[in-house]
């Protein structure tokens, strides 16, 4: 550390030890204030100057160390000064104060902040570029927030030191201006009586009031600058209360829940109802799952008991199986259903042309225009096709055309290459393999599945290998050829390439935000790899929503129906009390076999956070059901908060995980302890026991040992 920074420190450390080794503090309290009140005024008149001087640099001492007394000398300033020349004294000494805090906090912690979280750090500093001025200044409107911490944390930040001064000043006034208000009617007290004046009744009255008052001011003032380019086209009536642009998960139950409160509502769909989950997602891929399961049973039917057995199937049954699957459950999400329940659905194509109006192409080409209070998009997401030399030459699928083009094929690709190692393309890694492909899955990054745990991965790897996959992980592709008619693929491993043939690629590396389109560049709604919102998901215009996978930070459908309720509600009773989006539990899983499930922290990201945790383990293949099931394999893992039972977060791995982590998603949501969950009655012999026996490790590993021995000293004493 250098000299200035121990400098700083000995002189901050030595001002602390002397304010309260001397108690200075008794000095700060409203009752020196009262006692002391008629000297100071007296000295005050004798010498206005010098009192006010030294009243300036201890009010900047003490804000500038962040020792109490601030508030106390505030209002001490408004019975001795008066209201005017006490904001005056106040207002530039507080300013003053809390700037060389944040300098003092700059100098002294934010080298090494910086080194420890300097990429957390980088987004932080982007903010603040970008709105610091404003964020620092509504912070400032809020006497409820701690001036001093905020100085603080704004010298961890790169707000220039003019800004953060001349932000405070203003954003310190008004509130300044109450608290030297409130000093001057306490200077009248002088019985119970006057405890009561209408005067003091209303300085505290303002105190409570202000942060509402200017919170409404700040957001005017702000909403009038987003709109000001739009106001010459402003409706003056709507024909809409809300339109929503996209009809998956996020969009439905949005216009569902619009519709459910009796606004006029309005649904966009483009292309397909019901999104990319019943059509080109979830539904499909477990109608595919379940099939090619059956399948792998069947082959291996030994292992229940019964002679082993082969089968053989058409390929273009099984597709027509997953596309029956999708016409079967479309009703749920079809027009009729949501114009029964009171939607008006319009397909075609929506563009956003003002914060207030959409214009919808229709399929015959012609224009309905929609004049709407508030609009919600939920434009869902794309697979992401990386821009591999040759590819469009070899041909590919998504996970979105797989189903039409496979359809058409009369046998399944023998020799099937799946880009990408996430959740995707391990489950169609694994459904082809088990069907009968030549399977190899390639991962450029060092293990599928990255974000889980190691042994989850590890696990997961091992599984479709079982199966026949050939994973690769390591593996960079170069680039796609296509010579003779056989088509391959380029990968680096280590330095050295690898040509892997194909009959068939699926690129299945990630999927991206719709964010084109449909009217947001004109508008200049910020994106980056989503549409950027708020905590109550309002993009730069507020009567304008983005829910569900064009939202982020999460690409699942029911963290889509999740957010859709926040979106429908905000925007439509916003006004009188907007919600902030909830992401403290949010769950997932991927439906390879077996199946992995997660909610909360994983031991990975508790590491990378610093969240400290202990983690309790049962392995499922003790079970007595899943070895009933011969189905024997896996864990429930449960980090919880150390010496607590509070539940940080849960990972499963095993049959029917995705429906086990059900029990653990309400404890987290509702506050409840694991001790609830092994207090709790479980079926015998079911999957659910597996939940139960996770928590009964966790107290064994927290039993009261030394109660225990007393317990024993007792029995002993009994048996004598």
């Amino acid at each position: 550390m250098s000299l200035k920074k121990l400098a700083i420190l000995a002189l901050i450390a030595l001002a602390a030890i002397a304010f309260f080794a001397f108690d200075l503090g008794r000095y700060f309290s409203l009752a020196y204030i009262k006692e002391s009140q008629a000297s100071f005024v007296a000295v005050y008149e004798q010498r206005p100057i010098l009192v006010t001087l030294v009243f300036f640099a201890v009010y900047v001492a003490i804000t500038a160390l962040s020792l109490p007394g601030a508030a106390i000398m505030t209002l001490a300033s408004g019975a001795s000064f008066g209201l005017v020349w006490g904001t005056i004294v106040v207002s530039f000494a507080s300013t003053l104060g809390a700037t060389l805090a944040m300098l003092a906090a700059r100098t002294i912690l934010r080298e090494s902040i910086e080194k420890r979280f300097g990429q957390k750090l980088v987004e932080v500093n982007k903010g603040v570029d970008k709105e610091g001025a404003f964020y620092l200044f509504t912070l400032r409107l809020i006497p409820a927030i701690p001036f001093f911490a905020l100085n603080l944390l704004m010298g961890l930040t790169r707000m220039k030191t003019w800004t953060f001064f001349w932000v405070s000043q203003v954003g310190m006034f008004a509130g300044t201006v109450a608290y030297v208000y409130a000093g001057t009617e306490i200077a009248r007290i002088d019985s119970l009586r006057s405890i009561l004046s209408p005067g003091l009744l209303g300085a505290f009255v303002l105190l409570g009031i202000f942060p509402l008052v200017t919170k409404k001011i700040v957001d005017g003032v702000k909403k009038r600058k987003v709109y000001a380019r739009w106001n010459a086209v402003r409706p003056k009536t709507f024909d809409r209360n809300l339109v929503v642009i996209g009809a998956g998960a996020g969009g439905l139950v949005t216009a569902l829940i619009g519709a459910a409160v009796k606004a006029k509502v309005t649904l966009v769909e483009a292309h397909k109802m019901g999104g990319d989950c019943l059509n080109f997602g979830c539904v499909p891929s477990k109608a595919l799952i379940r099939t090619a399961k059956l399948r792998h049973q069947i082959v291996h039917s030994a292992k229940y008991g019964l002679a082993s057995s082969t089968t053989s199937f058409s390929f273009k049954e099984v597709m027509a199986r997953v596309h029956r699957i999708i016409a079967e459950i479309a009703p749920h999400d079809s027009v009729e259903r949501f114009t029964g329940l009171g939607v008006d659905v319009v397909l075609g194509y929506a563009r956003i042309t003002n914060p207030w109006t959409v214009e919808v192409t229709l399929h015959d080409g012609s224009k309905q225009v929609l004049t709407t209070r508030n609009i919600v998009i939920a434009a869902g997401a794309r697979p992401f096709v990386p821009p591999l030399p040759g590819l469009d030459g070899v041909g590919y699928v998504t996970s979105d055309t797989l189903w039409d083009e496979f359809a058409k094929l009369d046998d399944m690709p023998q020799r099937i290459v799946v880009l990408g190692g996430g959740p995707i393309g391990c489950e169609l890694s694994q459904a082809f393999a088990r069907l009968g492909a030549e399977v190899t899955q390639i991962e450029m990054g060092a293990r599928i599945m990255i974000r889980e745990d190691v042994e989850v991965s590890e696990l997961a790897k091992a599984a479709l290998q079982a199966d026949g996959v050939r994973v690769l992980t390591g593996h960079k592709a170069l680039r796609c050829e296509a010579v003779g008619g056989r088509k391959s693929i380029v990968v680096e491993h280590q330095g050295q390439e690898l040509q892997i043939e194909f009959d068939a690629l699926v690129c299945a590396v990630g999927r991206v935000a719709r964010l084109t389109g449909y009217g947001l560049e004109e508008l200049g709604i910020p994106t980056q790899r989503t549409v950027e919102t708020n905590e109550y998901l309002q993009t730069l215009y507020p009567n304008i929503y983005a829910a569900g996978d064009v939202a982020g930070p999460y690409q699942f459908t029911h963290t889509a129906a999740h957010q859709a309720w926040y979106a429908a509600v905000n925007a439509l009773f916003g006004d009188l009390k907007k919600f902030k989006a909830d992401y403290s539990v949010i769950p997932w899983a991927t439906f390879i076999d077996p199946e992995v499930a997660r909610v909360g922290l994983n031991e990975q990201e508790a590491r990378e956070q610093g969240i400290p945790y202990e983690v309790v383990k049962y392995g499922i293949d003790d079970l007595d059901r899943a070895i009933a099931d011969s189905e024997a394999h896996g864990f429930v893992k449960v980090l919880t908060v150390p010496g607590k039972d509070r539940i940080l977060g849960v990972t499963i791995v095993g049959v029917h995980a995705g429906d086990l982590l059900a029990e653990y998603v309400l404890a987290m949501k509702h506050g409840l302890g694991i001790n609830k969950i092994l207090g709790t009655i479980h079926t015998y012999p079911t999957l659910s026991e597996a939940n139960k026996y996770a928590a009964g490790e966790w107290k064994r590993a927290h039993q009261p040992l030394r109660l225990l021995e007393w317990v024993r000293k007792y029995h002993d004493w009994k048996r004598s």
